[in-house]
């Protein structure tokens, strides 16, 4: 069993935790199948499966939301399709709008409150591939979303469970978190993320998001990125009216499905506003809060023998959700 999070031997520390998956999982052992979804409003979706789903269409399933600038390559989300193969189960990361490598057409990106084209996706992927039990897992930015999502949803939502990891659920205060300190690392790299990728979109189809070339390698935060490209593409006023609008912490009391949320208090991407207050979550929702595992690190085991706990412990929370128990007991 994978309740408990116990830190790599040596190695708590919380950068080293945030950053020891790109050591453990430099190497992608799975070999996805990709397919691309074309949109209703012109634009696509890329899919990275783990195996052709048209040969797995019984299989529990498991789609995989991404964090920001996250792909199929993040080691988090080949590794958990890794896992959740070996566990019998159908893995698929939707990326999100230009982020399989591929910048997408339209004038708007991606943000963490865009829940439209997962709620197409989710409708899609019963309608193409059939009713099974499906499960959805979010990390960081994609944690949010699916938050989101989740609350919108309600009774009616399409999944059998969820899983959440590492979200930044009030997005103003982690916003600033990222601006302070040694956090500050973080947001250069992830600035300088988003902006190659939106140069990249800038390239290939000039006028399709609201700066120019010049004005985009000027930005030196992401809140100056928010600013003047994610609120002015997607309707919101500005930076703090989408971070206001798109946290995913207030939705949460309207969860209708079994939904596990997976946080440490020591990741350098949060704050303590992130933390939910016990008494606001509704039956549906079980909080996890461990000492260590930063973001979206959670490494434990030891060096001659690191484990990658998450790929433990979702696909064992999520397995007597999704699969009978005749499946889970063959597997033991």
């Amino acid at each position: 069993m994978a309740e408990n999070f116990h830190p790599l031997r040596g190695a708590s520390n919380p950068h080293l935790q945030t950053l020891l998956p790109r050591l453990v999982r430099r190497h992608v052992k799975l070999k996805p199948v990709w397919q691309r979804l074309e949109l209703p409003d012109g634009d696509f979706l890329d899919l990275a499966w783990s195996e052709n789903p048209k040969f797995a269409q019984h299989k529990p399933r498991m789609v995989l939301f991404h964090g920001l600038e996250g792909s199929f390559t993040s080691p988090y989300a080949h590794g958990l399709l890794q896992a959740w193969k070996e566990e019998g189960g159908l893995g698929v990361v939707m990326h999100f709008r230009g982020c399989s490598g591929e910048p997408n057409r339209l004038r708007r990106i991606y943000h963490s409150g865009e829940t439209s084209d997962a709620r197409f996706f989710l409708a899609w992927l019963s309608e193409t591939y059939g009713d099974v039990p499906t499960a959805a897992v979010g990390f960081s930015l994609g944690g949010n979303m699916l938050a989101c999502y989740l609350g919108q949803e309600g009774a009616d939502c399409r999944l059998t469970a969820a899983v959440i990891v590492s979200a930044p659920l009030m997005l103003e205060p982690c916003a600033n978190r990222l601006e302070q300190g040694s956090s500050r690392i973080y947001q250069h790299y992830l600035l300088d993320q988003l902006k190659a990728n939106a140069r990249r979109k800038l390239i290939k189809y000039p006028g399709t998001l609201p700066v120019t070339l010049g004005q985009l390698k000027s930005m030196r935060r992401i809140r100056e990125f928010d600013e003047a490209i994610t609120s002015r593409a997607h309707g919101f006023q500005n930076a703090l009216d989408y971070y206001r609008r798109c946290s995913g912490m207030p939705l949460l009391p309207r969860v209708k499905v079994p939904l596990l949320i997976i946080h440490a208090k020591d990741d350098p991407f949060m704050t303590e506003a992130v933390i939910p207050n016990a008494q606001d979550l509704p039956p549906e929702v079980e909080y996890q809060l461990t000492e260590h595992g930063g973001h979206v690190g959670f490494v434990a085991g030891s060096w001659l023998n690191p484990v990658m706990w998450l790929e433990q412990r979702i696909p064992e929370w999520l397995a007597p959700r999704l699969m009978p128990e005749s499946t889970i007991e063959k597997r033991k």
